[in-house]
């Protein structure tokens, strides 16, 4: 037994390797499948008549090992199908086998039953019922297998199977996102992958309609291109889910950042100087995904109406379609041939018509091959062009009906330079969507903001476009802005062209096409002025006042603005960056009112707010001013009145306090927490404070650091953790106590940690920058640094500044997913020096580096 075990253990191995090697010099995955497979068979029959096992038993394939497939890592299926319930004496045998199939080096998944048993565990399950369907004689009695199968067929239902099938392929395709442009992709179960190849034959098969691409051909479910098509995608994923196997040396099916370089070179896709290979790869495999999916609709739809007749009565909508049970019908096949305008109707007929929800079958097909008839004469007919704007235009479904032009490539051919972002990835740590659909959710976002349903998610958006007119031309800046992505070059000016000729083209108005040039050439200035400038200097107001020029334009880009950080990501957009956008549009808009910047003014107001606000505590009319006698005019321009008014009613009474004051509060603008340090200046206040945040895991949003005329720190922080909402007042009170005995004590702090980069982030790096220069008045350092994030980032910082003797006035931490881009406002003795500003460069790169 042992000596059979090693050789066969052997024999799998040496041809294993034999096989994996013809692949990778010859890339046919179906002959290594077919090879893997036929290597099990030889030795599982091996083993079972080594054991001499009875003749009535058989031994069968299931699941893909089954279907005759076997990939480099998949688990070998098999079932042990018996006569009758086995005695002690067989089962002592039967253990023996699947030992001994283990002992081979095979990873077995296996069942011991009789075709009764077999039966009843297919009613009750449709997995076993799924992988009986495929059942495949490895070796022992063919008659028992036949009766196996006899059985199965005859207690098959295949309506009912059917819409079991269809209800798991539902199920798992919520788990995976409902969308096949995951940007790591499980290439067997993410939609459009083989698994929804593989449900189209599992029912086809059950409803008797045939088991393989061509044989639906003949059946007319398919045309002969169709699965000319699908056997190529097909065969394409099952390439790339062999090489995950080989490369990773496992079962893997995901294609994972760390691994799909190496794939996409092994396919032969290599780096160019704007787009990675790995990026060509997933565009390559999200346009196969994106076929799949139409063509798994098509299938589904026709199979249905196989299994489920229902009497068809079209409404008529026009002389070019029905409306066919909740879908849209082509009045007749060649439509779009004879009418390649009806193209872009069926889309407009879609938004205008909420009743319909899908297209049926014969369209889908119709549509899928006509596309190819969008060529530029197309594109210049003047109807076309009509067609495409009044979509843009619907008061609803304009989010359906771009998705539904993008699913079936309608969307790409009429703006061709769409279709080259369809697809792409966006390796910059915080998008986790490719440009097509993330363009296509800064729309939805916009669409959003008008829907009285979603008003309480964003009310000021809400309120500012019900009052702005011609809202869709918000749409059209939203599916430019990004379209130049991955062309080289800044792709707001790119897409700023492809913006203007789009407007010229489609006859626009001069001042409608001036507002959608705008906005996609400036569609990253607000958040970057929000985001990284002093708002408390009345030229970083102006100055931006100058670039918007009127409330329209300002209104419009706030908009677009809020709309693309929310595109990004879910974990991109926070509280903090909302209440930023919305202080810069306010202040803005007072300056475009006619209000001249003044710090002046601005000291007043937020003095008198802070002192209404004082009041309502019950304070004394002068109990302020013991404070506010030691703050400078910079103090209050940095903060809120609210701040100010909380800060002061913390600390007026504590003025000369000879131990810190630790104070915390919910953050008014609802998420995160704020923290307010008062005590005696030292050198190392902020390290201090950095070191106790990074101890847990907090991580800090903004900071604000003061110096009182005699000699005391007020320093405040926006912080954040994932816990915060729960557990608030526990930490609140944690923090005010822990913090203060910190601040007491003078032990050494601990060196700040590297911290641990995220799996993204080790794939795909971000080079650290930094970057020194005076502020415009040249009285204060503007610091800005670029890195990966990751924890005690701000600690290690601090701890540099600290070293040179850097005074830190502002910090605006800004984390977009992975990558941070940070700005200080700074100054010190040191950057006078220009030797002494080249080493505090080089010591904070070294700090920034892992």
């Amino acid at each position: 037994m042992t000596t059979l075990a090693a050789t066969l253990k052997q024999q799998l191995r040496s041809e294993r390797q034999t096989i994996i090697s013809a692949f990778l010099a010859d890339g046919k995955p179906g002959e290594l499948l077919t090879a893997l497979r036929r290597s099990v068979d030889i030795a599982l029959t091996q083993a079972w008549k080594m054991l001499e096992l009875p003749s009535s038993a058989a031994l069968v394939a299931v699941g893909g090992y089954g279907r005759g497939e076997l990939f480099p890592h998949s688990d070998v299926d098999v079932l042990i199908l018996l006569e009758a319930s086995p005695d002690a004496e067989l089962k002592s045998r039967l253990e023996q086998l699947v030992q001994l199939f283990w002992d081979i080096g095979l990873e077995i998944g296996h069942s011991i039953r009789t075709v009764d048993e077999c039966l009843s565990e297919s009613a009750a399950d449709i997995t076993v019922q799924t992988s009986l369907l495929e059942a495949r004689l490895v070796s022992g009695s063919h008659p028992l297998f036949v009766q196996l199968q006899e059985r199965c067929n005859g207690a098959m239902d295949a309506c009912a199977f059917f819409q079991g099938k269809i209800l798991e392929m539902r199920q798992r395709h919520v788990k995976y996102e409902d969308t096949p442009y995951s940007l790591e992709p499980n290439c067997k179960e993410s939609p459009g992958g083989l698994r929804d190849l593989q449900v189209i034959l599992w029912v086809a098969k059950a409803a008797g309609l045939g088991e393989s691409w061509p044989k639906l051909a003949q059946r007319g479910l398919i045309t002969a291109a169709e699965a000319r098509q699908l056997s190529r995608q097909e065969r394409a994923f099952k390439d790339i889910r062999i090489r995950l196997h080989i490369y990773t040396n496992r079962r893997e099916d995901r294609l994972v950042f760390d691994v799909q370089t190496p794939i996409a070179e092994a396919l032969g896709f290599q780096t160019t100087e704007t787009r990675r290979a790995s990026e060509y790869l997933m565009q390559r495999y999200y346009w196969a995904a994106k076929a799949v999916t139409q063509l798994n609709t098509i299938l589904l739809q026709n199979i249905e109406v196989q299994l489920f007749p229902q009497p068809m009565v079209p409404q008529r909508i026009n002389d070019r379609f029905n409306h066919l049970n909740r879908l849209i019908d082509i009045a007749h096949d060649d439509l779009f041939k004879t009418t390649p305008s009806a193209m872009l109707e069926l889309f407009l007929l879609l938004a205008q018509h909420s009743e319909l929800k899908d297209m049926t079958a014969r369209t889908r097909r119709a549509l899928w091959h006509a596309r190819v008839k969008i060529d530029n004469s197309f594109r210049r007919d003047p109807h076309n062009r009509s067609l495409f704007i009044q979509i843009i235009q619907a008061p609803q479904g304009i989010t359906h009906a771009l998705r539904g032009m993008n699913q079936t490539s309608i969307l790409g051919r009429y703006l061709p330079n769409f279709r080259r972002i369809v697809g792409q990835m966006q390796h910059d740590l915080f998008h986790v969507y490719t440009v097509d659909q993330h363009i296509l959710m800064v729309v939805r976002n916009v669409r959003r903001f008008t829907m009285s349903e979603h008003a309480h998610e964003y009310p000021f958006c809400s309120q500012l476009i019900a009052n702005f007119p011609r809202s869709w031309l918000l749409y059209v800046a939203a599916l430019f802005h990004d379209i130049a992505k991955g062309r080289g070059g800044d792709h707001s000016k790119l897409g700023m062209t492809d913006a203007l000729h789009f407007c010229q083209q489609h006859g626009l108005p001069a001042a409608d096409t001036a507002l959608v040039v705008f906005l996609v050439e400036h569609h990253l200035t607000m958040s970057q002025v929000a985001q990284k400038q002093d708002l408390s200097d009345p030229e970083v107001i102006l100055n931006f006042a100058n670039t918007v020029k009127d409330e329209r334009h300002l209104t419009a880009l706030y908009l677009l603005t809020v709309a693309d950080i929310r595109g990004t990501s879910p974990k991109v957009w926070n509280a903090w960056k909302g209440k930023l956008l919305e202080d810069l549009y306010r202040m803005t808009l007072r300056v475009l009112g006619g209000e001249t910047p003044s710090a002046d003014r601005e000291l007043k107001n937020r003095q008198e707010e802070a002192l209404k606000t004082l009041r309502l505590y019950g304070l004394a009319e002068d109990a302020h001013e013991t404070l506010w006698r030691q703050l400078d005019v910079a103090y209050f321009l940095r903060h809120d009145s609210s701040d100010i008014a909380w800060q002061t009613r913390s600390f007026y009474n504590q003025t000369d306090s000879p131990s810190p004051i630790v104070k915390c509060r919910l953050a008014p603008i609802g998420e995160g927490l704020q923290v307010a340090v008062y005590t005696k200046d030292r050198n190392d206040l902020f390290i201090r404070i950095c070191s106790y945040f990074d101890s847990k895991n907090f991580s800090i949003l903004d900071a604000k650091i003061q110096t009182t005329r005699h000699g005391y720190a007020l320093d405040s922080f926006l912080i954040s953790a994932p816990l915060f909402a729960k557990h608030y007042r526990d930490i609140i009170n944690l923090i005010e106590h822990e913090l203060t005995l910190l601040l007491q004590t003078d032990s050494p702090l601990p060196a700040p940690s590297k911290g641990r980069l995220s799996r993204l982030s080790r794939t795909f790096p971000v080079t650290p920058t930094v970057d020194l220069r005076p502020d415009e008045r040249g009285q204060y350092y503007l610091l800005s640094i670029t890195a990966n994030d990751r924890t005690g980032l701000l600690f290690s910082v601090a701890s540099v500044l600290a070293k040179h003797k850097i005074n830190l006035h502002t910090a605006k931490i800004m984390t977009l997913g992975e990558r941070v881009e940070d700005v200080f406002l700074v100054d010190g003795n040191a950057l006078n020096h220009a030797r002494l500003q080249i080493q505090l460069e080089t010591d904070l790169l070294d700090a920034l580096h892992i």
